[in-house]
């Protein structure tokens, strides 16, 4: 699965908005937005951010992985 898929579901099975991640990400829900629909790249930092806030591997969220939760 491609990563902006595995955001995208990741934060959508956890019943969280574009402008919810967009806020932690300190991005509007437009500039997170882009982010998912491949408009715009996801940076490390952001990364991060994410992989805490979901407490998941990088691995799995760039989709190296299918084990979510191997690695941390």
């Amino acid at each position: 699965m491609d990563y902006r898929e595995l955001l995208k579901s990741t934060r959508e099975d956890r019943d969280l908005t574009q402008a919810e991640i967009g806020k932690l990400l300190n991005k509007s829900q437009q500039g997170y937005n882009h982010i998912e629909a491949g408009r715009a790249e996801l940076k490390i930092d952001d990364l991060k951010i994410l992989c805490r806030f979901y407490n998941l591997s990088a691995d799995y969220l760039i989709g190296l992985i299918d084990n979510p939760r191997a690695l941390i």
